[in-house]
């Protein structure tokens, strides 16, 4: 966060005075409904190449473009700028140092002094830190009746410091002007490159309805979409909104890593810990690659199960209660809501599993140990082939791929892009048709690598059986219940439900005999 002059506002990501051409101009908006507008240009990057390599001049704006200030000159108001001056504005920008900022704006912006900057435009956006409001306490006198958006974002620290919002704590230093809250979840990145590389939603909140609406007609005009929070006392919240990391992700990161510790010790005890004790041999060079890799296709496959549970739990209650009209318990809708997070985490663990198998002929370890089996079996002059080890590497191998591929699928399709370009019914089909096919083929993966393993006494080390078969319990459990589900006294009774009968209930229904209307139903 670098901003050009003290007090003047550069938050957000990082943008070089380069990138935003070199060059000013003036003025502001009486009303924000632009005279001109970028055809079909919106979702495009402002700054080109060509701005950056030459003089970074745009094309002037129209003189009666709306007026538009800015008080401020870091990285978020030139980025504010560019955008605006792209959607049709005409931009005047308050600085206390206009000489020294001019050459980072486009030339359509007009830089001057803050005090010449609000005289004429009705919206101003006040690109400043907090502590330095109370600088612009000289111009309450011209900013008396005019619409002040505040972008600002506190730090950590501060929001915790403060009761009160930034956005409030303005009004309060301001009382004559109608102050909105807008564009602090949108970074100086997704202004430049347009809202089809970022977020497209602008959350703003006001006491007044009217400047809300002057804002929303703005944040039209700029291509993305406003979302009213409501009055003003809403800024707070919409200020916490970019100190969140990742919220949705804590819990299944969490689940993860629990997951992961777990298994790791349980195989350090019986792969490293084991041989050690009994043995006296030293299996310790196990622990970066080959206990890792033991490990994470057990985090995969009870993530995979762990995404498909709580639809089989939820199918259960509604088959109990007879109605879809209570809600689930708070910890299984949660679950419910979380579920496209354990997902990818479920796909990420996989395809790292399927990188340490493709390095493991790379150890030196595995090599000393092919070396030394060919050498025995030169001696004893024996020829090695099991044709049931051999058939079972080739079923365990293809399974694994094809599990692997279906995985990626589902993990592309959950993407905001892709999943926005398919209907209703092809993302159910995938997401719950598939995705169950993959947990059916991840299963048979781990049957086939276990074979007989779990019947052999020489396999439960210190009285622990395989990991694999820990890992087995929850997919079998959701596999056998997927089953019973399909049987028509569960299937038939369940369809009605989703479709709005209840048990007991008033409502006389008949499920329509048609099976390929039962079959679009919708499935938790």
């Amino acid at each position: 966060m670098a901003a050009e002059i003290p007090g003047d506002q550069g938050s957000r990501p990082t943008i070089t005075p380069q990138d935003c051409g070199k060059s000013p101009d003036e003025d502001s908006t009486s009303h924000c409904r632009p005279a001109t507008k970028m055809s079909g240009e919106m979702d495009k990057p402002l700054i080109s190449r060509c701005l950056v390599d030459s003089d970074g001049s745009l094309a002037e704006a129209p003189s009666k473009a709306p007026k538009v200030g800015i008080l401020g000159s870091g990285d978020f108001a030139r980025s504010l700028a560019t955008r605006l001056i792209g959607s049709g504005f005409s931009v005047v920008v308050g600085s206390r140092n206009p000489k020294r900022t001019a050459g980072l704006f486009p030339s359509s912006a007009q830089v001057t002094l803050r005090e010449e900057a609000v005289s004429s435009p009705e919206v101003i956006f006040v690109a400043v830190f907090r502590e330095h409001y109370s600088s612009l306490c000289d111009l309450s006198d011209q900013l008396a009746g005019k619409i002040l958006v505040d972008v600002s974002n506190p730090t950590e620290q501060e929001h915790l410091q403060h009761r009160e919002s930034n956005a409030e704590y303005l009004a309060s230093l301001f009382p004559t002007c109608t102050v909105v809250k807008a564009f602090n979840v949108i970074s100086a990145w997704t202004l430049q490159a347009g809202p089809r590389d970022g977020n497209r939603q602008v959350p703003i909140c006001s006491d007044q309805p009217e400047a809300k609406r002057t804002i929303s007609e703005m944040v039209h005009a700029m291509g993305f979409m406003p979302v009213d929070m409501g009055s003003l006392a809403s800024a707070r919240e919409v200020e916490a909104m970019p100190l969140r990391l990742l919220p949705s992700w804590k819990v299944p990161t969490l689940l993860a890593l629990g997951l992961f510790v777990c298994f790791y010790a349980y195989n350090f005890i019986r792969d490293v810990l084991h041989p050690y004790v009994q043995k006296g041999k030293n299996k310790f060079y196990k622990l970066p690659v080959s206990v890792v890799n033991t490990t994470l296709p057990c985090v995969a496959y009870v993530l995979l199960s762990l995404v498909y549970l709580p639809g089989v739990l939820a199918a259960t209650l509604q088959l109990r209660r007879g109605t879809k009209y209570r809600r689930f318990p708070d910890w299984l809708d949660h679950w419910l809501q979380h579920r496209k997070q354990i997902g990818l985490l479920s796909f990420y663990c996989a395809a790292l599993h399927a990188v340490y198998s493709f390095c493991l002929p790379l150890l030196r370890s595995s090599r000393y140990e092919l070396v030394n089996l060919a050498v025995e079996q030169v001696a004893n002059k024996s020829h090695l082939w099991v044709e049931e080890e051999v058939w079972r590497m080739e079923i365990y191998v293809s399974l694994g791929v094809l599990a692997l591929g279906t995985l990626s699928l589902l993990a592309v399709t959950s993407l905001p892009s892709i999943a926005n370009s398919l209907n209703w019914r092809e993302f159910s089909f995938v997401q719950s048709t598939l995705g169950f096919v993959a947990l059916v083929l991840t299963t048979l993966h781990t049957l086939t690598y276990g074979w007989t393993r779990a019947f052999e006494e020489n396999r439960y080390k210190f009285y622990l059986p395989p990991t694999f078969t820990l890992t087995l319990l929850v997919p079998c459990v959701i596999i056998l219940a997927k089953g019973l589900f399909l049987l028509p006294c569960f299937s038939r009774r369940l369809a009605k439900i989703r479709r709005g009968w209840e048990k007991d209930g008033a409502i006389k229904f008949v499920l329509p005999t048609d099976h390929i209307l039962v079959e679009k139903t919708s499935h938790v």
